[in-house]
């Protein structure tokens, strides 16, 4: 199934919990699907922060993924969202590996990024944000935003619609 969502999630690159535009036209980028047979898990790139411009950084991560064949998301959490601290955790525990397979994660804090994001395109109404950038680094409109609170928040909600934006079923919110 993964092989499948892939190749969708890289072609194009979540909603109730975090109070936190998109930009005009372009496509999302499609870096090399990950090498047949190679399982790697995902990993968190920490983004630039204290006011650094995001694009650019975004567009060198698009341009090593291509050559690298992994897959690029841009992640936008915060430290005091439950739903993106569930997030996070599930990836370090490794129960996203099959989902996010060969994925590197571009993460940014709300908080210490905000401005940068959205002059970005990356602002959203909820956190997490997932978004798949385009070419020049900037945010698509192919984003999910936002999940539940509670113990169960990124199995019961987040997962599924983790996957069904993957597998390009959902195109937003």
């Amino acid at each position: 199934m993964l092989r499948r969502a892939v190749p969708l999630f890289l072609a194009l690159t979540v909603a109730a919990s975090c109070k936190s535009g998109d930009t005009p036209g372009g496509r999302a980028v499609a870096p090399a699907p990950p090498k047949v047979g190679v399982a790697k898990r995902p990993i968190f790139v920490r983004g630039p922060s204290g006011g650094a411009p995001v694009a650019p950084f975004i567009a060198s991560e698009l341009a090593k993924g291509r050559e690298g064949h992994y897959g690029v998301l841009v992640y936008v959490g915060a430290t005091w969202c439950e739903p993106c601290q569930g997030f996070h955790h599930a990836v370090l525990a490794g129960e996203l590996d099959e989902m996010l397979s060969g994925v590197h994660l571009l993460e940014f804090d709300l908080d210490a990024d905000r401005e940068p994001l959205a002059a970005a395109g990356y602002s959203s109404q909820l956190i997490p944000l997932f978004a798949l950038p385009k070419a020049d680094g900037a945010a698509s409109e192919h984003r999910i935003e936002g999940s539940i609170k509670g113990p169960d928040a990124v199995r019961q909600n987040l997962m599924p619609r983790l996957r069904s934006f993957l597998q390009g079923q959902a195109a937003a919110g």
